[in-house]
């Protein structure tokens, strides 16, 4: 659990980095994605699309979902199938846990 706990945290900092308290969501305009401050062009649409789909704000939004689901499992042991779902999107981090 620790270790998906380190994973949220690393990426609701991130987020806050790029504007996530605040700065609205994202946006896109076929090649061009809004990032509040700034307009990027250049992306295919279909890359924007998926850039403004993962906005800060939303990434903190899904961080803070998560987190609830860990405290529903705290006294769960890690074999848990729910944890190992949230753990799976990091399974080619270093630290992931090792199959039991």
């Amino acid at each position: 659990m620790k270790f998906i706990e380190a994973r949220l945290d690393e990426e609701a900092e991130l987020a806050r980095r790029c504007g996530g308290d605040g700065c609205g969501e994202w946006s896109t305009q076929g090649h061009t994605v809004d990032f509040c401050q700034v307009d990027i062009s250049g992306f295919h649409p279909a890359i924007a699309l998926h850039v403004a789909l993962h906005d800060p704000a939303r990434v903190l939004r899904e961080v803070k979902a998560k987190r609830r689901i860990l405290a529903r499992h705290a006294r769960d042991p890690w074999p848990c199938h729910d944890l190992r779902d949230l753990a799976s999107p990091y399974t080619d981090h270093p630290d992931f846990p090792a199959r039991t």
